[in-house]
């Protein structure tokens, strides 16, 4: 087995949660960002930082170890957290990294700075235990929390052009998450006229279209669920109406003449975005209201192939290190690796420490043994994904 630094990735997890990287204005990832590259510099690799936008940057590393030719594998984590929310919900101090009873505490914890972490010092270990052929792309991007302009400026840089597979270190509870949810948020706008309330034949009201919408949204959910049976691993589609936005209720008395809905669709593979996209403009028609539909977010479902080499090589890591037969699952949001794989082109799987449902809440925290065991699991997949050993 490769011989891991337990204390050193543990000491970094802390370095890296005592970081406030939040994915709100003011803080941003920048520090998180130069902390990861000056570990990579200590070690003597030659980090390349893109600046994805100010004080976001990406960071990425090619460690190579002379074995020879071979295959790229690429380790992704991201430096951006949430924010820590309300502070009288925390028990703990968010960016305090303390660690107790086992535990390392605080926001980022487990999504996903010890997953980060994790992926360097795995990348260290594989190095100094000897030659390996290929190499390893080791990087941690910007704004996963957000709209993934990391994951999309690194695709658009053409960083993807030579990797081979990914491991992406989102908290997973020891599960192997080769298939991931699809996202597409939609905008609907109605216009209407602005009338008094008094004299609504003068008017075109936009909230009756609102409410035809939503019932047609729920109508539509059935008719996906019914086509498209639970997925194993991601269970069932969703079309979720979650924003709604008209009128004033300072003025009760106008009918507004502008109104809005965002929708937040949850897909599963077999699913066609744009089928749901245009399906949802036809349910916004609605006599003497325009109706426009945008689409903000558009991430198709993840679903890579259990026998593709990197999830192969992850479960086989996975078994040599735990004694324990993999479990699969499914992630149920989406994560860089919907980016890398639907827009660069890469086999990706997910895989790392922290609890599954444990992402976003206070008193987030993960397992100390859990940092170190998902390390040694990284490892010895990048040994096995490099040297075709599944």
């Amino acid at each position: 087995m490769i011989d891991v630094d337990a204390d050193g990735v543990v000491e970094f997890t802390q370095a890296l949660v005592r970081i406030p990287s939040t994915n709100d204005p003011g803080r941003r990832e920048r520090a998180a960002a130069d902390l990861v590259a000056a570990r990579m510099r200590e070690w003597g690799w030659r980090p390349t930082v893109y600046e994805v936008e100010p004080d976001r940057p990406n960071v990425v590393a090619v460690v190579e170890a002379g074995g020879g030719d071979g295959p790229t594998l690429m380790f992704e984590g991201h430096t951006d957290v949430v924010t820590e929310g309300d502070l009288s919900t925390w028990t703990v101090d968010p960016f305090g990294g303390e660690i107790r009873d086992g535990k390392l505490w605080g926001r980022g914890s487990a999504d996903m700075k010890s997953g980060l972490a994790a992926t360097l010092y795995a990348t260290r270990a594989l190095q100094l235990a000897g030659p390996f052929p290929g190499r390893i792309k080791v990087c941690a991007l910007a704004d996963e929390e957000g709209l993934m302009i990391g994951a999309h400026h690194f695709v658009s840089e053409g960083l993807t052009a030579d990797v081979d597979g990914a491991i992406v270190a989102e908290p997973e509870a020891g599960e192997i998450c080769a298939v991931a949810k699809g996202a597409l948020r939609l905008r609907v706008d109605f216009t209407g006229k602005m009338a008094h309330g008094a004299m609504p034949q003068h008017g075109r009201n936009p909230l009756p279209a609102v409410g035809s919408l939503l019932v047609g949204l729920g109508s539509l959910q059935e008719e996906l669920q019914g086509r498209h049976p639970a997925h194993e691993h991601l269970g069932e589609v969703y079309v979720t109406p979650t924003v709604l936005q008209a009128g004033s209720e300072e003025q009760v008395n106008v009918i507004p003449a502008l109104a809005s809905v965002f929708v937040d669709v949850r897909t599963i593979p077999g699913v066609e975005h744009k089928l749901i996209a245009d399906r949802v403009a036809s349910l916004a028609s609605y006599d003497g209201v325009a109706a426009e539909v945008s689409v903000l977010v558009d991430r198709p479902p993840v679903d890579v192939p259990v026998s593709d080499p990197v999830v192969a090589a992850l479960a086989a890591a996975h078994r040599a290190v735990t004694g324990e037969e993999p479990v699969y699952g499914g992630v149920p949001g989406s994560t860089d690796g919907t980016v890398l794989t639907h827009w660069g082109g890469i086999p990706s799987v997910v895989y790392g420490p922290g609890g599954k449902w444990i992402a976003h809440q206070a008193d987030e925290f993960v397992e100390v043994a859990e940092i170190v065991q998902c390390t040694r699991v990284f490892a010895e997949a990048a040994r096995r994904f490099l040297n075709g050993d599944l």
